[in-house]
């Protein structure tokens, strides 16, 4: 049971460092317009004052969460 779990455990390690290393070479290209929305969603709330800045990411959270919520869903789906 316990070597199932590990299996998945170092799967999804490697699709995260995949998907990692994706981000830091496609990220940039063209101009960074690929991922240009990330980060400035609607509900990002950003304030920024002279000697302070707050940043969260809230839209942004729940895009990708949505995202991989179909994504593993699909997975889970073709898998079995």
């Amino acid at each position: 049971m316990f070597s199932d779990v590990g299996k998945i455990v170092v799967v999804a390690g490697l699709i995260t460092v995949g998907c990692g290393l994706l981000l830091m070479a496609f990220g940039n290209a063209a101009g960074g317009r690929w991922f240009n929305w990330l980060g400035n969603l609607p509900l990002d709330i950003r304030i920024e004052k002279s000697n302070f800045r707050f940043y969260f990411p809230l839209g942004s959270s729940i895009a990708l969460s949505v995202l991989m919520s179909i994504v593993l869903f699909l997975i889970n789906k073709f898998i079995r």
